[in-house]
């Protein structure tokens, strides 16, 4: 079984702000999609969200504020599941929650050192 990450993506700008009862019916959402790789065995690692701030730090020594900024779309989260194949993996995230607000899901194979 190989590892691979998924990395969620979205537009922080662009998101609906929503009322503690919608983020809190949203993250059940979240959690019962994380859930169903559990009940799998396909689970890695949940992962986490990530927040909008942060910093970049280049080859140059220059540190600017991240992400990225001149992108539309930033880094919301991720996690690890395990697949057999990149093609399995790609089926297995067809229902992500992300998707339904006009996010992407980038679906990478982890390469063991």
């Amino acid at each position: 079984m190989k590892e691979f990450l998924l990395v969620f993506r979205a537009d922080y700008q662009s998101m609906p702000k929503a009322s503690p009862e919608e983020m809190q019916a949203n993250t059940q959402i979240w959690m019962n999609w994380i859930a169903g790789f559990a009940a799998q065995n396909k689970l890695s690692d949940r992962g986490n969200r990530l927040v909008s701030s942060g910093k970049v730090l280049k080859s140059d020594g220059i540190i600017s504020d991240g992400p990225y900024t001149e992108i539309k779309e930033s880094i919301m989260g991720y996690t690890l599941i395990k697949s057999t194949s990149l093609e399995e993996a790609t089926a297995l995230v067809q229902d992500c929650p992300i998707l339904s607000i006009g996010g992407s899901v980038e679906i990478r194979e982890i390469s063991a050192m």
